[in-house]
C-alpha cells in the first residue's frame, strides 16, 4: 500500500531515541524527509546518522529545548529552511514515566518536578505545534501526532497521568482549530513499550529478585500480574511507530482528534 507519505517533510521532537527515534526510522522508510530534535547534540547526530544509513534518506539535527519558546521556533524555522516546508509534526519529547519526584503519593510530590513535566510534555508540544502551523498551514496538508502513555487513563502516577491525559484535551481541540485547513491532530498512548532504556531496567529488577531479565520479563507478562496485555510481550517501540505511520498516511485523512492505543491490549477497561 502506497501511504502517499514519500516526499513529506517531518520533524520529530523527541528522535534522538525512544519511541521517536523508532517514528523517525519508519518516516525515513516511506521517503520523508525528516529533522530529528532532542536536547543533547550528540546523542542526536548519531541517532540521525544511523536512520540516515539505514535508509538512505534525508536526516538532519536540529537540537532544541522544548521549553524554550525561543529555541523552539528557531528550531522550526530552521527545519523549514531545510526541508523545504513542513507536513508532519511528532510530539515525543518527554521523560518517560514523568519525574520520578513527581510521581509519588500525593504527599510527596515535588511542585518544580510537577511542573517540569507539564512544561516539558504538554507545554512543550504546544510550543512545538504552535511554531508549526504556519508552516502546515502553508503546506495545505498537515499531521501533528502526539505521544501521550497509558498513564492517562490509569489511577497512581500523578504527574505522568495528567500531563498525558492533558495532551489528549490538546489533540482535540487543536484538531478542531487545524481540520479546515488540512491537517489532522492524534494522539498516541503507547504502553509498556521496549527502547533503550528497557534491557537496563529489566536487569535491575532482576537482580533484585535473584532471576535473570528473561526470567523477570516473562513474569512481568505472566496471566495475572499487573502489567500484562492482551497479547502476553512487551510491545516493540517499532510496533508504535507503526501506527504513527498509518495516522501520518494520506489513508488516515479522515481521522482526527481521536486516539489509539497500541499497547497489546493492556488493561481490562471499556471505552466506549
Amino acid at each position: 500500500m502506497d501511504l502517499g507519505l514519500a516526499g513529506k517533510k517531518a520533524i520529530i521532537a523527541g528522535g534522538s531515541r525512544g519511541i521517536g527515534k523508532a517514528i523517525a526510522l519508519e518516516l525515513a522508510r516511506e521517503g520523508v524527509d525528516c529533522v530529528v530534535s532532542s536536547r543533547n547534540q550528540k546523542d542526536l547526530e548519531a541517532s540521525a546518522q544511523e536512520i540516515a544509513r539505514e535508509t538512505n534518506g534525508n536526516v538532519t539535527a536540529i537540537s532544541c529545548d522544548v521549553t524554550d519558546r525561543a529555541a523552539v521556533e528557531a528550531m522550526v524555522d530552521e527545519a523549514a529552511s531545510v526541508l523545504g516546508g513542513i507536513n508532519i509534526l511528532i510530539n515525543s519529547a518527554s521523560l518517560p514515566g514523568g519525574s520520578p519526584d513527581a510521581i509519588g503519593a500525593i504527599e510527596t510530590v515535588d511542585d518544580d518536578a510537577l511542573l517540569s513535566d507539564f512544561n516539558v510534555k504538554y507545554v512543550g508540544a504546544l510550543r512545538c505545534t504552535r511554531a508549526a502551523i504556519p508552516h502546515l498551514k502553508k503546506a495545505g496538508w498537515g499531521r501533528v501526532i502526539n505521544i501521550s502513555g497509558g498513564n492517562a487513563r490509569n489511577a497512581g502516577n500523578l504527574s505522568g497521568g495528567a500531563r498525558n491525559a492533558s495532551l489528549v484535551h490538546f489533540t482535540r481541540t487543536l484538531a478542531h482549530h487545524l481540520g479546515r485547513d488540512g491537517t489532522t491532530v492524534n494522539c498516541i498512548h503507547p504502553g509498556s513499550t521496549r527502547t533503550e532504556r528497557t534491557p537496563g531496567l529489566i536487569a535491575k529488577n532482576a537482580a533484585k529478585e535473584g532471576i535473570t531479565p528473561a526470567e523477570m520479563e516473562e513474569r512481568m507478562y505472566a496471566t495475572g500480574s499487573s502489567q500484562t496485555n492482551a497479547i502476553g510481550r512487551m510491545v516493540e517501540a517499532q510496533e508504535v511507530a507503526y501506527a504513527a505511520i498509518f495516522l501520518a498516511s494520506e489513508q488516515a485523512r479522515a481521522i482526527t482528534g481521536e486516539l489509539i492505543c497500541p499497547n497489546g491490549g493492556a488493561g481490562k477497561a471499556v471505552f466506549y
